[in-house]
């Protein structure tokens, strides 16, 4: 079992032994146990309140073992406006509603939920399902990178 306690920014270069895949919402579990796609089960022992991020690489206790976290496929909703402004109102909407989201210039995305898709294309937003990383938005008060 692995034990990983620190958090380094992300480095193509690193040796590492193992990829373990998380969900947008995994990537938030500061502490808790994983099992790896070949069978290795991985303890993250992280400051509370860490949020990783696709790339991340993440050290165990006795600094000899290098793990990269990448953002896995999950079930999400694309959403694409025909002008700024409507992109904004769905941006909008979903945070009065505190909805993880991705967002950048061209589209929005969050996890696929049938309620929020009707609630936008009710709004007039085009909506794409698809099985994606998913890389939302940190909090306003997270944590950006380690120190």
């Amino acid at each position: 079992m692995l034990t990983l306690t620190q958090r380094q920014p992300p480095n193509p270069n690193a040796s590492v032994i193992l990829t373990l895949a998380l969900t947008a919402e995994e990537r938030t579990r500061a502490r808790h146990r994983f099992e790896a796609e070949d069978g290795k089960v991985v303890f993250l022992r992280l400051p509370r309140g860490t949020v990783l991020r696709d790339g991340d690489i993440l050290q165990d206790e006795s600094n000899s073992s290098l793990i990269r976290i990448i953002a896995k496929p999950e079930p999400v909703l694309t959403v694409f406006a025909q002008t700024p402004l409507l992109l904004m109102r769905a941006a909008y909407h979903l945070g009065n509603r505190h909805v993880p989201l991705e967002i950048t210039p061209g589209y929005l995305r969050l996890a696929n939920d049938a309620v929020l898709q009707t609630m936008l294309e009710q709004l007039g937003l085009e909506i794409t399902a698809e099985n994606l990383p998913f890389q939302p938005e940190l909090g306003a008060y997270g944590q950006h990178h380690a120190h």
